[in-house]
């Protein structure tokens, strides 16, 4: 890879890089583990992402961000959003065993960050607060018309899916199950009926 990327090319290089993030993390990746995952060379990289390794990492949680955003569009467009949230938690259960055992990305950045780089710790935090505002205004919407019977207010619910989001996530490293997560994450998601 020669001088700066073209748009194409660095998407590709961010997805590689990503996945090598999800499956290491920040800190035990390193500029050669990068360059091997990407098939560019360290120097290449570095110049491509001004900052290096952070400036990929930062690129690979946008491209989370990217994905939330497409996923925010379907569920603004869905006649049942609830329903669509509900799949896409239980969508966890029949995931391969290697993503069971990488978790989230965000999840594991927050957890991976603290006290370690406030600033990717606090893009990542941001990431699964504008989910949680995102699942709250949906819920208040779906309680007013009717089609969610809890009476707990909207926010303690959006809150209730980032906790079981997380919690998800370090179940399914433990339990890489399909029966167990299901059972786990069906059980949790009654809270919407």
């Amino acid at each position: 890879m020669k001088g700066r990327p073209n748009i194409h090319h660095e998407k590709e290089v961010v997805l590689k890089a990503q996945e090598l993030f999800w499956k290491k993390g920040y800190n035990a990746t390193s500029l050669a583990d990068l360059s091997k995952a990407t098939g560019a060379g360290a120097g290449s990289l570095y110049n491509s992402f001004k900052g290096g390794k952070k400036e990929l990492f930062k690129k690979s949680l946008q491209q989370r961000r990217e994905d939330f955003n497409n996923f925010k569009i379907q569920l603004e467009k869905s006649d049942s959003p609830i329903e669509l949230i509900k799949d896409f938690f239980l969508s966890v259960a029949v995931a391969s065993k290697n993503t069971h055992l990488k978790g989230c990305i965000i999840s594991n950045t927050v957890v991976e960050m603290t006290f370690v780089d406030n600033e990717l710790e606090q893009s990542a935090i941001e990431i699964l607060k504008d989910t949680e505002e995102l699942y709250t205004s949906i819920i208040l919407t779906e309680q007013k018309r009717g089609n969610i019977k809890s009476k707990l207010p909207a926010d303690d619910l959006g809150k209730f899916l980032i906790t079981l989001w997380c919690g998800i996530n370090s179940l399914r490293r433990i339990y890489p199950n399909e029966k167990i997560l299901k059972q786990q994450i069906e059980m949790q998601l009654q809270i919407l009926s």
